[in-house]
């Protein structure tokens, strides 16, 4: 049976299966607190982001795990770094982050996933994030707010690094820093899944 108009874009903008369906209620209840905030409808938000009002509804219910990508586009609307989505109220002091308890966000098929490196207390100026991305693969990135910066390193794998009309490739070891307020792809071009991490810095601290 042919899918109905708009299922195509809906599977898209759902994450795979293997997403860390946790961060779903998370992410829920910050997106409604932050489109109330700001006096945003569903539809207004859904203009500015670009991300479905039938999306944004499953979101805020916490019935759906949204991908990296819609995410990224919520947060860019919203202007505010990608932590205020996926913050959790929490304390202050030391915080271990288990590798079998970590929270991960995935691509809608599976091949690229994102890991915060970081407590879900608070929005920050600053994020830490742990990128894998499987070979022959590829994620493209939207602008980032004007005066957001990424500093990458690779660890493992081959990295071709598109940024605007500039290309460059990376090997382990390599790392890179860029303005981050224009389109960006990564793409895995080697044999092996990659494996690098992003420092994230935003141009001004989250009020």
């Amino acid at each position: 049976m042919p899918p109905a108009p708009g299922d195509e874009a809906w599977a898209y903008e759902v994450a795979h299966p293997d997403a860390d369906q946790d961060m779903a209620p998370v992410v829920g209840r910050n997106l409604r607190r932050l489109r109330m905030q700001r006096g945003l409808s569903l539809e207004r938000l859904s203009k500015a982001s670009g991300v479905s009002r039938a999306m944004l509804g499953q979101i805020e219910l916490g019935q759906s795990a949204p991908t990296i990508n819609v995410l990224w586009k919520i947060a860019r609307a919203l202007d505010l770094p990608f932590s205020a989505l996926i913050s959790n109220t929490g304390g202050t002091g030391t915080r271990l982050m288990r590798a079998q308890q970590a929270k991960r966000l995935t691509s809608h098929d599976g091949r690229f996933a994102s890991r915060a490196l970081f407590p879900f207390d608070e929005p920050r100026r600053v994020e830490f994030y742990e990128l894998t991305l499987r070979t022959q693969s590829e994620e493209r990135a939207d602008a980032h707010p004007p005066g957001t910066l990424e500093n990458l390193i690779v660890t493992r794998g081959t990295l071709e690094m598109e940024i605007g009309a500039e290309r460059h490739v990376l090997a382990p070891g390599d790392a890179i820093l860029f303005e981050a307020d224009k389109p960006h792809v990564y793409r895995n071009v080697g044999q092996d899944d990659l494996t690098m991490y992003l420092v994230m810095t935003y141009a001004e601290e989250v009020g």
